[in-house]
């Protein structure tokens, strides 16, 4: 058994999503393409005798029994019946509530640091299942990289790596219920849908043009509606060397892309010197974002 495992967690991003209908368990049946993008949430964990701490390096996120690392612990001591316990600390860059699945990244993070941990070998089905049974969007924390996810989030096919492109990152401060943006968008009767298959042959065709061309949310005309400030950002990242903007998740979180770290960070300055991005948190990043281990001690 090692002594301690440190990983880090990509945030990711839905270059498409899409909504296909309400399932009989109360859940909507989605259809997205998924893409890990390089701002990364730090996990560490250690063995100690018994129970689990976790502490972090922000008050805003509860560091209980409530948290998702917390759970991810939790569930994978009783999945392989370990009487040890676990230390945890969790340094937080991704925005919290954002769109951006950084509950779901340290949840994913913690099940891969205990797995190196504990030498219990885990498979990818094993992952799967477990990451299920804690967050629709854990499953796909776990693998990362540039995916298809159907179902609720946790059917997932490997897709051709994403074109190298740059990305702005912009939390607006401002918060968005999942949960009411489902239903503001059950209640919608004119909705456009992402040609997911047009976005699926620009990734194959490592064409970075197109691939910003077909991003699309249909979760974004209810959240912008609420919150104009979401379309004041796109406006000012287009206008400023992105090549195209669109909300990722259920928002706030506005992501832009653009050709090259040079353009994303023109587009990122523009946006931080507008008086509307008072507050914002804002990131310039590589699309492909790398779940790794970095750091592991044994005894």
């Amino acid at each position: 058994m090692a002594n301690s495992v440190t990983v880090q967690s990509a945030a990711k991003i839905n270059l498409t999503l899409d909504i296909l209908g309400r399932r009989d368990d109360g859940y909507h049946e989605v259809e997205m393409v998924m893409q890990t993008v390089g701002l990364y949430d730090t996990v560490r964990v250690e063995a100690m005798g018994s129970g689990i701490e976790l502490s972090m390096n922000t008050g805003d996120v509860p560091a209980d029994e409530s948290n998702l690392a917390y759970k991810a612990a939790k569930l994978f001591l009783k999945e392989h019946d370990i009487k040890h316990g676990v230390r945890i600390y969790v340094e937080k860059r991704i925005p919290i509530a954002a769109g951006l699945a950084g509950g779901s990244a340290d949840a994913a993070g913690m099940l891969r640091a205990m797995n190196t941990l504990f030498y219990t070998r885990m498979t990818v089905a094993d992952f799967r299942r477990l990451g299920a049974e804690l967050g629709s969007d854990v499953p796909y924390s776990i693998e990362g990289g540039t995916m298809l996810a159907k179902g609720r989030g946790e059917i997932l096919s490997r897709l051709a790596e994403a074109p190298p492109l740059w990305v702005v990152l912009a939390k607006p401060p401002v918060s968005v219920s999942t949960a009411w943006a489902y239903r503001e968008y059950d209640a919608m009767s004119d909705v456009r849908h992402p040609d997911t298959a047009a976005m699926i042959s620009a990734i194959d065709r490592g064409n970075g043009a197109q691939v910003a061309s077909d991003i699309y949310n249909v979760l974004e005309h209810v959240t912008k509606k609420k919150h104009p400030i979401i379309g004041e950002y796109e406006n000012i990242l287009r206008a400023n060397g992105a090549m195209n903007a669109i909300m990722s998740g259920s928002g706030p979180t506005i992501f832009a892309l653009a050709q090259n770290e040079n353009d994303a960070k023109r587009a990122a300055d523009a946006l931080r010197c507008s008086p509307v991005a008072k507050g914002a948190e804002i990131f310039v990043v590589p699309l492909t974002g790398q779940h790794e281990i970095v750091k592991s001690d044994s005894k």
